[in-house]
């Protein structure tokens, strides 16, 4: 869900880990930087081939927002890439005519037109259909159960999720904390049997050890992986604004398209506003090959 502010939102999506660094505390980023500096990427996450991939965003655009140009390059590469969406995102609008049901449809066709733009086909979008802003108040249990069984059942190479944090837990708002820890649990409860017995008692879903996790809506000093998305940053500013109810003017009163002008503003500060590093547009993640037991 987007901010109302397009300068803010554009700060807080595609420069994302300015705004992070600054909602750190000290002592977290001391001790987030000396464990990401000393972490080693196991692969060059890009250049992913043919596998399965996994990524769990507690609304659609998230997904776009920190990680659209690296799904453009991984889809470019044949992998079978998966969005799990626990949220509909169905509160996420000024507008006083719009109702939450409607709203939740929207949601739903501009989140399978962004995948569509970056080479994801909407029968990979699956859907919770947890309500914005509700998601801590699901049963934990039953939420790890259910991310549990997606990773037995799908038995990625690459799980991609919010960064809960590396040393500390760091704070999320709303259903982005609990997505980030949900999703770290669900991966860790897969890969022990007597996590869940029933799913390989009932479905013969089998343990898995997911082998690595590309976190995302990092703050710098934990990021340790940089994506260039130069040659798909353009695709990933259309898979933003295919998000269209969240941005200026149609979240205050809704449109289903674009003023050509508007449109242009908005790419173009986005753009301005991207990250970048050494001179390229960047995606920036924290890569792990497991977790602290």
């Amino acid at each position: 869900m987007m901010l109302p502010s397009l300068v803010r939102l554009a700060v807080t999506t595609f420069g994302l880990c300015t705004v992070l660094a600054a909602q750190s505390s000290s002592v977290a980023s001391s001790v987030a930087s000396s464990v990401a500096s000393s972490v080693a990427p196991p692969v060059a996450l890009e250049k992913l081939e043919g596998k399965t991939i996994l990524l769990f965003t507690p609304h659609p655009d998230d997904d776009t927002f920190c990680c659209a140009g690296t799904l453009a390059l991984l889809a470019k590469r044949k992998n079978n890439i998966h969005i799990f969406l626990y949220t509909n995102d169905d509160k996420g609008s000024y507008d006083p005519a719009m109702t939450s049901e409607r709203l939740a449809r929207i949601r739903k066709a501009e989140e399978e037109t962004a995948s569509r733009l970056i080479g994801i086909p909407k029968e990979n979008l699956h859907w919770m259909q947890f309500h914005d802003g509700m998601l801590e108040y699901a049963s934990p249990r039953d939420l790890v159960e259910q991310v549990t069984k997606s990773i037995r059942t799908y038995r990625p190479d690459l799980v991609m999720l919010i960064d809960p944090g590396s040393t500390v837990v760091r704070w999320h708002k709303t259903d982005h904390r609990m997505a980030a820890n949900n999703t770290m649990d669900a991966i860790r409860a897969a890969e022990w049997h007597l996590y869940f017995p029933n799913q390989r008692l009932h479905e013969g879903l089998q343990p898995w050890h997911v082998p690595m996790e590309a976190f995302y809506y990092v703050t710098p000093a934990d990021a340790n992986y940089w994506v260039n998305i130069d040659e798909v940053l353009d695709l990933k500013l259309d898979a933003a604004a295919a998000h269209v109810s969240q941005w200026e003017p149609s979240i205050r009163k809704y449109r289903a398209d674009w003023d050509p002008k508007e449109l242009a503003a908005m790419t173009q500060k986005l753009k301005a506003r991207a990250m970048k590093k050494d001179g390229h547009y960047v995606e920036a993640f924290r890569l792990g090959t497991g977790f602290s037991q």
